[in-house]
């Protein structure tokens, strides 16, 4: 008993000064960075564990939206129609199989990854979007849905638990960009809650950021790129060699005011993001993987959760990665992800948002049809462009306790 309970603490005590070690590394290599002026970035590590597998053998199709709310609760939005018949046997009447389901078009998770509850589709008083389109949780409850369907006019509201709170504008409005009554074919709703202000990604089928008020909807203002009158001319395809557009392209895909002031907003195809004060003056804007074609570069923005919100996430579903931008000079600092199947890879990583502890989570569309968390592990020193698949660091055999011995059993 001796001898094992020696083993024992000899395993623990390699086991601390191991640890201790490796903290101690990381600090010191942090510490000669700052030194040596090395760049610092966010770094993150997948969780293949996260979230749990759903019930009721629900699946996810075309997952285009996710948002935080202030619980850490993470919403998404899909839609189920986008699921091949083959993957959802078990709606035929009779059902061809006992898998599988379509999953109702949005899911509340909790910070373990479990789900809390799923609702939404068509009900009474309201127009459910023909193609449901980005989900934003606000600080009282509620959650905002865009639409990008071809009828798609209009912004909806409801209640975490799914009870039907207002819609804004109206299905088959053909709203124009200089339109003040509806919307076309809405991406994304961002929320400035002191100003009580909602910016829309006008988006699909407009070229603009429209800015509403929260309460009645009523459109305060709105501007294209630029900050220019938006023109709804049909620019064509994007050519990196061309001069720069002067309006948006389709689709203007998120609109995300910061806390000091400005509003970054995704035009998508044409590889930028640009930026506006809240009352639509252009600032500045930046060019993102400039030579991407077909679906564009810049899908969606989140920002780091420290109060000055350094860095700029960006998801691009092009290049299937994550670009990490230092928010103030808008200037690339790293990348992660890449192009797969696996947890850490994408396929068309579409949606972005971070929750209090400065974790990512990101949706992907298309045949993607998946959530996934990036769990922030800190500031390092950037050592390549790309980080790839940030799979998560395995436990080294020498920081294991160390098994006794036949003899000490």
């Amino acid at each position: 008993m001796k001898l094992k309970r020696n083993v024992m603490i000899g395993a623990a005590l390699v086991t601390a000064l191991t640890a201790l070690g490796v903290a101690q590394h990381a600090i010191e290599t942090m510490v000669d960075a700052q030194a040596k002026g090395a760049v610092m970035a966010p770094r993150f590590e997948v969780d293949p564990m996260w979230p749990k597998p759903l019930p009721n053998h629900w699946l996810l199709g075309n997952t285009i939206g996710v948002g935080v709310d202030n619980q850490d609760h993470v919403y998404i939005i899909h839609r189920g129609p986008s699921l091949e018949p083959k993957e959802v046997y078990a709606k035929e009447d009779p059902p061809w199989s006992e898998c599988c389901l379509p999953a109702p078009p949005v899911l509340e998770f909790d910070p373990a990854g479990n789900l809390v509850r799923a609702w939404g589709g068509p009900g009474q008083g309201f127009e459910w979007p023909g193609s449901n389109h980005g989900i934003t949780p606000d600080s009282k409850g509620n959650v905002w849905i865009g639409g990008n369907g071809a009828d798609d006019g209009h912004v909806l509201k409801f209640t975490k638990e799914g009870k039907f709170v207002k819609q804004f504008g109206f299905a088959y409005a053909s709203a124009g960009s200089n339109d003040m009554w509806a919307f076309s074919k809405v991406a994304k709703v961002s929320l400035d809650e002191a100003a009580n202000e909602a910016y829309v990604a006008d988006g699909y089928g407009n070229r603009r950021v429209a800015v509403v008020d929260m309460d009645s909807g009523k459109i305060k203002r709105y501007w294209g790129a630029y900050g220019n009158k938006p023109d709804d001319t049909n620019l064509g395809r994007y050519n990196p060699s061309a001069p720069i557009a002067q309006q948006f392209r389709t689709p203007v895909h998120c609109a995300e005011p910061s806390h000091d002031g400005f509003v970054y907003v995704c035009d998508r195809v044409n590889d930028r993001i640009q930026v506006f004060t809240k009352d639509g003056k252009f600032v500045k804007e930046a060019i993102v993987a400039k030579n991407t074609l077909g679906d564009g570069s810049v899908w969606d923005i989140a920002f780091s959760k420290d109060p000055q919100q350094k860095f700029i996430y960006l998801s691009d579903g092009a290049n299937e990665k994550i670009h990490v931008l230092d928010r103030a000079s808008l200037t690339e600092l790293t990348s992660f992800g890449d192009g797969g199947r696996q947890p850490g890879q994408f396929y068309a990583v579409h949606s972005i948002a971070t929750d209090s502890k400065g974790n990512v989570y990101t949706t992907e569309t298309y045949r993607g049809q998946r959530l996934q968390k990036f769990v922030y592990k800190g500031l390092a020193p950037v050592t390549k462009p790309n980080q790839g698949t940030v799979w998560p660091t395995r436990t080294t055999a020498a920081a294991r306790p160390a098994a006794p011995s036949p003899a000490a059993r």
